[in-house]
């Protein structure tokens, strides 16, 4: 039974602190940890309401109502408070990858050119840096820089609350990280976040009590659905970090979720394999999991192995394996779109590899030969609806076929932003027979077995090769656990077109730049392709300097590295 979180009338998302900061003034928000929790710096739910009031106050007095305005903030607090002013004020936010200096701004650029922001709100810190490439720049001088920590709060004499904001009015624009090279602004509505929330609440059976912590970007949709307005949604606390600290230490991740008892987080596939191989026995004395109850595991592909090892590694700390949760959502989704039942162990099932490559699904038992193992992804909650459709036909698979995961629901968004037919064409498919109803394409490949999704790859990462499909994830991990020299994570596999046919290439980071002086490490892994995936693989790049191309949720940007490659960005040399 579906358990109702807010009162009736919530009818934006800048409703739902509004009535927090009445009824639990006092009870703290978040808390922003940096240097491995040495500092901490912590808002109430009353402190953040007046805050927002404040910023949201100026920024409508500017008549930026309905307007985009960018959010250029390095990771804390200042961030938090400036995305509910600009829903306080009716503003559309676009959260961008804050800047650095002396870095190229190529994607923040991108954005602007695509979202024409009438402002940039920042902290005082980055106003100098951000105003004067904005003046050297004849396409941005029209973009007016707003230091929002510099703002006083308002008066008691002025009565403004907010301004008039109804459900159906866009509350941001997400832009994705995604597979390609220019960012698409994802459309999403006060309407839609609210029952994102509301189905992740359910899904997760959180409650006022939730302890959340994370470190996942803010510009993010993950870390700003997920570890901002989710806590505050269900009336909790979140604990927070900067990604760059739990990047150089990860054993700080797990150390916020001891210290706090946090009951709540999670991050993609590799955050979890970064503690496996980096939190040493001496960090892990101290630790105390116990209180996690709710460990998600999303945005890339989920590995058995992972949750495996994790489980194994932290279980002398009080992790339990019913913890780890898989799910599945995307932007397009606002976030979440599935996921499994909390305090039950993830699901597994074990398929014939062979019948994989065909798009078929044949359950097999433990012990087959060929046989392959996925992890699902849970179930759909709220009125979220999955149908797995065949991309060519646009006819429904039969239970034993791959195809498209196509999704429906009041969750779904309303688009891209300026791009008409590219809406068309992925939020409004229609099935075959079907006239009705519309469904969001994902482009995503995968089946349901069991009232489970299980998520098997991208439409256009998928490799063919003399008609079978192969996944480039699964050639990715065979080839990071061939060789100790190849870093996990580090591996990109895509197609390339030679003479007319489809090749394989792969780009792979190294350790140690002596390995090549010899070709042992290539031929090592043209041979472990060869026997594992029968596969030729057409040309192998070792790379020494830099890193393999990732979205911001650590996704392996294929189409951008195939781009990088035929360019010649990436060599041997570098």
């Amino acid at each position: 039974m579906s358990r109702l979180r807010l009162s009736s009338h919530i009818t934006n998302v800048g409703n739902v602190l509004q009535e927090a900061a009445e009824i639990r003034p006092n009870q703290p928000v978040y808390t922003f940890t940096t240097n491995y929790g040495h500092n901490a710096s912590t808002i109430k739910y009353a402190e953040l309401h007046e805050q927002a009031r404040a910023i949201g106050y100026a920024l409508y007095r500017k008549g930026y109502q309905g307007q985009r305005v960018l959010l250029l903030y390095a990771p804390g607090l200042e961030y938090i408070a400036a995305f509910w002013g600009c829903l306080y004020a009716g503003v559309i936010a676009v959260p961008v990858y804050p800047p650095a200096i002396n870095r190229p701004m190529d994607r923040i650029e991108a954005i602007i050119e695509d979202a024409q922001p009438i402002a940039a709100m920042t902290t005082n810190a980055f106003l100098g840096l951000l105003s004067q490439h904005f003046t050297q720049n004849p396409r941005f001088q029209h973009i007016e820089c707003v230091s929002t920590d510099t703002i006083p709060l308002l008066d008691p004499t002025v009565a403004w609350q907010t301004a008039n904001v109804c459900s159906e009015d866009i509350a941001f624009l997400q832009y994705t990280s995604g597979s390609t090279a220019k960012p698409k602004g994802v459309i999403i509505t006060h309407h839609n976040l609210l029952c994102n929330e509301q189905i992740i609440y359910e899904a997760f059976d959180h409650s006022p009590n939730t302890i959340a912590a994370g470190w996942l970007p803010f510009y993010h949709d993950m870390g700003l659905i997920g570890n901002i307005l989710q806590p505050l949604f269900l009336g909790g606390h979140c604990i927070l970090t900067s990604p760059f600290d739990f990047l150089k230490q990860p054993a700080y991740w797990l150390k916020m979720i001891s210290d706090y008892q946090a009951t709540s987080s999670g991050g993609p596939n590799f955050a979890y394999e970064l503690c496996i191989r980096k939190v040493r026995p001496e960090q892990m004395e101290t630790l105390d999991l116990s209180s996690w109850r709710v460990a998600f595991n999303g945005a890339e592909t989920i590995r058995s192995s992972t949750i495996k090892r994790f489980t194994e590694k932290f279980a002398a700390c009080g992790f339990r394996p019913e913890a780890f949760y898989p799910c599945y959502g995307l932007a397009e989704a606002t976030l979440f779109v599935t996921g499994c039942h909390v305090d039950q162990k993830p699901k597994h099932c074990l398929v014939d590899k062979s019948e994989l490559q065909q798009n078929r699904v044949r359950i097999v038992s433990e012990g087959t030969e060929g046989a392959q193992e996925l992890v699902g992804s849970g179930r759909v909650w709220g009125d979220t609806q999955v149908n797995i459709v065949n991309p060519v036909t646009t006819k429904l698979c039969a239970g034993n076929e791959i195809g498209e995961i196509w999704v429906s629901g009041d969750s779904i968004t309303g688009g891209y932003w300026q791009q008409d037919l590219l809406t068309k064409q992925t939020f409004q498919a229609k099935i075959e027979n079907n006239e009705q109803d519309t469904f969001l394409r994902t482009g995503d490949l995968g089946f349901i077995h069991d009232g489970e999704l299980f998520v098997t790859g991208r439409i256009k990462d998928l490799i063919i090769i003399d008609g079978c499909n192969h996944y480039p994830q699964d050639i990715e991990y065979t080839i990071e656990k061939s060789h100790p020299m190849l870093k996990e994570g580090g591996v990109a596999a895509f197609s390339v077109d030679v003479a007319d046919q489809e090749c394989v290439v792969v780009i792979a980071r190294i350790r140690d730049k002596s390995v090549l002086a010899s070709q042992e490490l290539t031929s090592s892994i043209k041979k472990v392709v060869s026997d594992v995936h029968q596969i030729r693989l057409h040309d192998v790049v070792l790379l020494t300097q830099g890193n393999i191309a990732k979205t911001s949720s650590g996704k392996t940007q294929r189409y951008l590295c195939r781009e990088m490659y035929l360019s010649g960005d990436y060599s041997t040399e570098n």
